[in-house]
């Protein structure tokens, strides 16, 4: 198993997403890119750690590739708005790859590459392509969130057309 850790708005985004692909065998939402140790949801929302809402996927490299979860990603979400997801406003829902080796770097700097080289963004990605230092899990309130409220305005506006996008 590897891991994989991804920050592209909304972790109840990503986390629902990325649950349903085939070879993907836990998410966990929670905090990565900031300065503070054991960071709460209200710490990182007002601003004080740097963190970003991130998801660290387990996952199984023979039945998916780290290649393949980026484009997922990249399908998923919108690389090129800084700080911003749709209505999700601030540096936590920034966008961002935290590498966990060089290999993943690597693919990371490619795709990113590729995908501006092919012009399917008019604007420039904004991404950030940075080492792995340290993930902290959500408190559990925030975890399986979709799973637990699929009837909430959020999930039926925001993340129901994420999912659909997905089997597309």
């Amino acid at each position: 198993m590897e891991k994989a850790t991804l920050a592209g708005g909304c972790f109840w985004c990503t986390e629902a997403i990325f649950k349903r692909l085939k070879g993907v065998e836990d998410v966990i939402p929670g905090y990565a890119g900031g300065t503070r140790e054991n960071p709460t949801y209200d710490q990182i929302h007002g601003g004080a750690t740097g963190h970003a809402e991130s998801i660290q996927i387990t996952f199984d490299p023979k039945v998916i590739s780290f290649e393949k979860l980026l484009k997922v990603f990249f399908k998923l979400h919108d690389p090129t708005t800084k700080d911003r997801q749709g209505n999700d406003i601030g540096p936590q829902y920034r966008s961002v790859i935290f590498c966990h080796d060089e290999k993943q770097k690597e693919i990371a700097e490619m795709l990113i590459k590729d995908l501006e080289d092919s012009g399917v963004y008019t604007e420039p990605i904004v991404t950030e392509v940075v080492p792995y230092t340290a993930f902290y899990p959500a408190e559990p309130e925030h975890r399986e969130f979709y799973e637990r409220n699929p009837n909430s305005p959020y999930c039926m506006f925001v993340i129901d057309p994420k999912i659909t996008k997905l089997y597309k």
